[in-house]
């Protein structure tokens, strides 16, 4: 499989993550979160394959008060959703820079046991 990055207009998946790219950071975004060890991750795996953008100058992530949806605002240059794990990992999304705003949500499964979150 090729590891180039897929590029996307509206929207794209990278596994259980569900990318959009929306108008301007809406008011159910808090405070910006700060990276960890020079990554956002924004989307935390049960096998610690996290998803993760680089903390490069000019991106900012956002977390909401549903723990299921989270933002990434690209001021600058353009950056890569990673899939981080070395086998059977989902290729690299493409997320433009130039002001864009980013909408993430973890998608969901429902079960007999109700709704949860799906696995990656």
């Amino acid at each position: 499989m090729t590891n180039e990055a897929v590029t996307f207009n509206k929207q794209a998946a990278q596994g259980d993550l569900f990318i959009e790219r929306v108008d301007e950071l809406p008011s159910i975004a808090l405070k910006s979160i700060e990276p960890d060890k020079g990554k956002f991750i924004v989307a935390h795996s049960e096998t610690g394959h996290h998803h993760a953008v680089a903390a490069v100058p000019g991106v900012e992530y956002y977390a909401s008060n549903d723990p299921l949806i989270c933002f990434l605002v690209v001021k600058n240059n353009d950056v890569e959703l990673r899939h981080n794990r070395s086998f059977d990992t989902h290729r690299p999304i493409a997320l433009k820079g130039g002001d864009s705003v980013y909408k993430l949500t973890r998608q969901r499964e429902y079960t007999p046991e109700g709704w949860q979150r799906v696995a990656d």
